[in-house]
């Protein structure tokens, strides 16, 4: 997952409780980008038949350049109305509740902090963008902090990555166990139209920022924390998080190819209508459906007793990172033996129907891996983190391309340790 410091609905309480006040707010200037005709655009302007694809060829011109976000949203713990304690202390009658409708979503903030104001619309009011989590028929759980997140990250790289494409270069990401940096590789464009070229940047963007948010969670695995009062474990790698920045990777391409990305407003707009118009696609439950489907599984995928933040609160995880993913979807024998099954049996009408979601590994016969890659280096803080894991995987850095296998070692330090803690506790 995310960050899984206290969510945007409840981090005031959670404060005020705790006599902390952490309020966190971000803006990013305005960007402005036009498209001006290329030479042959024009030229094929002025002909009698013009040629449609000529007429398409243009570049763009960014007066400015969205700031790449620095600071993550905060997201929701896995589960719902959860236990919480800050530091050793249990904070007593405050339970969360994470979970949304798809009536209750607000606008999109390009990154926004811990509180956002935005238009939906033209002319239309301003609200915050409620994060939270709820439960798709196609999707499984989906987490809207981190589809929003990563979207932003495509379209923040977008911008960078289009002017330069075809050229050696490297984008400086914040720190989280260490630097991170994307390396891009020189190659040829000659062959490629003006739209192959926007189609290769946006892809690349997606895979970047997708890759990103995989790097996250290795971060939270190793100690991260974005808020440092509050451990980070329990949301490494969370069941949803990495369909949910798919999603948003997806979504991001689409915004660009369709040319809604040209500046802040704009934008902000756009990915508001297609965040309602996907999750819609995914066919969501109610809220009170999601907030359902979570009691089905507690004990199970997450474990209600456990408080806030201790890291197996979390008893499902997902380790396996790649540019495919396909949903978890909650187990319609576990629905039935839930008390709520009236409520939920609708949902079960027809046999499930999980929607997979992709990101191109070939484009316009470019091979995308060769094109980009992510680099995380590990701080001297972290390096005692990595003990289980062999030096030379870790030791001068590591490429998304040992993502999946940092995780695996991962993997099997969890079961060692999930097992010992039920140990502990007198469970099987």
């Amino acid at each position: 997952m995310f960050t899984t410091y206290p969510s945007r609905r409840w981090v005031a309480k959670l404060c005020a409780v705790s006599g902390v006040l952490f309020l966190s707010a971000c803006s990013s200037p305005d960007w402005q980008t036009r498209s001006l005709p290329t030479e042959q655009a024009v030229s094929a302007s002025l002909e009698l038949k013009p040629d449609p694809v000529s007429l398409r060829e243009y570049h763009p011109h960014s007066f400015s350049l969205p700031r790449i976000p620095q600071a993550i949203r905060p997201c929701c713990a896995f589960g719902t109305q959860q236990k919480v304690k800050v530091g050793s202390l249990p904070v007593p009658w405050f339970r969360l509740s994470n979970t949304v409708s798809l009536e209750e979503i607000g606008p999109h903030a390009y990154e926004a902090g811990t509180f956002s104001r935005s238009q939906g619309e033209p002319y239309g009011p301003k609200g915050g963008e409620n994060n939270g989590m709820l439960y798709t028929l196609k999707g499984g759980f989906i987490d809207l902090a981190h589809v929003r997140d990563t979207t932003d990250n495509t379209v923040a790289l977008f911008k960078r990555i289009h002017p330069r494409l075809g050229e050696e270069f490297t984008i400086e990401l914040p720190d989280e166990i260490g630097k991170r940096e994307i390396r891009f590789s020189a190659f040829e464009l000659n062959g490629l139209s003006q739209q192959q070229i926007l189609e290769l940047s946006a892809n690349l963007a997606a895979r970047m920022a997708y890759s990103m948010a995989e790097a996250h969670e290795i971060a939270q695995w190793h100690g991260y924390r974005t808020w440092v009062p509050w451990s980070e474990e329990v949301s490494a790698y969370s069941p949803e998080d990495v369909y949910s920045n798919m999603l948003g990777a997806k979504i991001g391409v689409a915004l660009i190819l369709n040319n809604l990305v040209m500046n802040l407003e704009s934008y902000n707009q756009h990915m508001t209508s297609w965040l309602n118009a996907a999750l819609t696609q995914l066919e969501p439950a109610s809220k009170e459906q999601t907030n359902a489907l979570f009691s089905a599984i507690d004990g199970h995928w997450w474990d209600s007793s456990v408080t806030m933040p201790d890291k197996f609160m979390l008893l499902k995880r997902h380790y396996e990172f790649g540019k495919s993913q396909s949903p978890h979807l909650v187990p319609k024998m576990l629905a039935k033996q839930n008390p709520n099954w009236p409520l939920l049996a609708p949902l079960f009408a027809e046999e499930p129907s999980p929607l997979t979601l992709a990101l191109p590994s070939e484009l316009h016969k470019q091979n995308l891996s060769e094109l980009a890659e992510q680099w995380l280096f590990v701080g001297a803080k972290y390096e005692k983190s990595f003990s289980h894991i062999p030096e030379s995987l870790w030791r001068e850095g590591f490429s998304n391309k040992h993502f999946r296998l940092i995780s695996h070692y991962n993997q099997r330090q969890d079961q060692r340790e999930l097992q010992a803690h039920l140990e502990q506790r007198g469970d099987k």
